[in-house]
């Protein structure tokens, strides 16, 4: 069994689309792909990668058109294959073939697509990429004081324009878990300038005396635009969530999103939301969690925070 994962902004609460395919190697699918629309030319490509892959992948179609068109043999290894992509594949930025995989990087573009044939050696290291639906699971280990003073990390898989794939890497608050973040959220000293947008909000609509998450991300579901900045956000926490409060009251059109599409769920070491941002580029994701969360899902955070970082999770 290989896997087949295609990251994009155009499907489900989770950006991406996820399937098993039951060839033992990458190889020997695109083997089986040349024999049933290259060497028996009567399928329709599109039709035949459709019925495969679950709908479209773009560019993805021209190996098999170009190889028709070519009278091209099919590869032999996976060094073959990697010369064949190189030479007869549309993408728009990288590709990585190796014995295992095949990652490519492309764009239409309004956003960045990377999609990822894959086998199941690399499996534990894509485990967030295989996770198909909602909500992640929320189970932690228990902690005490003795296992000291722990780590939240924010994973923003937001975007504002085409450059939508790890253009804001992970933000980490050293020495709080979830259950005590509200709290250091409207406490904390840190230089503001340095954290992301979201999390300025996040900070301005935590309400005075909240302990959880919860209620400030259903009003962060609200807020009308990520893309403007605004200075108050920067003073203390009263300043801020003053503003903030005000600005949901007058908030006005919502460009397109729909709030009750908006998926949220705060757990006790995990906080996650998957935005509703419009019809066209559906959702982007927030997840909240503290070591442990991660102690009880170690590939999970692990692969989670790779897809934050960098756009090949096998690099």
């Amino acid at each position: 069994m290989i896997f087949f994962v295609y990251r994009t902004h155009y499907e489900g609460p989770l950006s991406k689309r996820v399937r098993e395919l039951p060839d033992a190697t990458v190889l020997d699918w695109f083997r089986r792909g040349w024999a049933a629309v290259v060497t028996d030319q009567a399928q329709e490509v599109d039709a035949w990668l459709t019925a495969e892959l679950g709908d479209d992948v773009y560019g993805l179609h021209t190996i098999f058109d170009r190889a028709r068109e070519h009278g091209l043999a099919a590869p032999q290894s996976w060094q073959e294959l990697r010369d064949l992509l190189e030479e007869h594949l549309y993408y728009e930025g990288e590709l990585r073939v190796d014995a295992h995989s095949v990652r490519v990087l492309t764009d239409d573009d309004e956003v960045m697509l990377p999609y990822f044939f894959f086998d199941s050696t690399l499996a534990d290291q894509a485990s967030y990429l295989l996770h198909d639906d909602w909500p992640l699971p929320f189970d932690a280990v228990e902690v005490s004081a003795e296992d000291g003073p722990g780590m939240v990390h924010v994973v923003l898989l937001t975007h504002y324009d085409g450059d939508s794939v790890c253009w804001q890497p992970p933000f980490a608050f050293p020495g709080v878990r979830l259950p005590d973040l509200a709290a250091h959220l409207r406490t904390t000293t840190d230089d503001l300038k340095r954290w992301p947008g979201e999390l300025l909000v996040l900070r301005a609509l935590v309400a005075p005396g909240e302990e959880h998450l919860g209620a400030a991300l259903e009003r962060c579901n609200r807020w009308p635009s990520y893309e403007e900045g605004a200075d108050e956000l920067y003073g203390t926490h009263e300043e801020a969530h003053r503003f903030a409060m005000g600005r949901l009251a007058d908030a006005g059109a919502l460009l397109g999103r729909d709030v009750r599409r908006t998926l949220v769920r705060c757990d006790e070491h995990l906080a996650q939301m998957a935005i509703h941002m419009s019809d066209f580029f559906g959702y982007q994701q927030w997840f909240v969690f503290d070591d442990a969360w991660t102690a009880r899902h170690e590939d999970l955070a692990r692969s989670l925070l790779r897809y934050g970082t960098e756009w090949d999770p096998f690099d």
